[in-house]
């Protein structure tokens, strides 16, 4: 299976920014596309960017215009930048990745992975 490594979660003060990163590992023919999700305490996991293989981007209402998703196809890894972040911004981040891959066998298989998650804590 393809597994995913997110880093550069971390505590940062209202207005500052980070910026997440999220790289798919294990045998990849191509991934069809790229998101950032975040569950809150209490709150259902919601989608926050999203990036497809054509570089189209979406984005969730609340992050637009402070947040720019963007992937390096070479290194088949996603970023998040995050600026003006809010304390309604807390979560723990979730990168999700789903595209084909060869298995240890050399067949082609589709996935669908998600990492581990990194705290974001936005807090004075």
């Amino acid at each position: 299976q393809v597994q995913l490594v997110e880093s550069g979660g971390g505590l940062v003060q209202p207005g500052g920014s980070l910026r997440l990163s999220c790289a798919a590992s294990a045998r990849i023919i191509s991934i069809r596309a790229m998101g950032w999700y975040r569950q809150a305490p209490g709150k259902q996991r919601e989608l926050v960017a999203s990036i497809a293989s054509a570089d189209s981007t979406n984005y969730a209402d609340s992050v637009k215009g402070r947040f720019t998703i963007s992937r390096d196809n070479a290194k088949n890894t996603a970023y998040l930048q995050m600026n003006s972040l809010k304390p309604e911004d807390t979560a723990v981040y979730y990168c999700n990745a789903h595209g084909s891959y060869y298995t240890i066998y050399g067949f082609r298989s589709d996935f669908d992975s998600w990492g581990q998650g990194t705290q974001v804590t936005v807090s004075s």
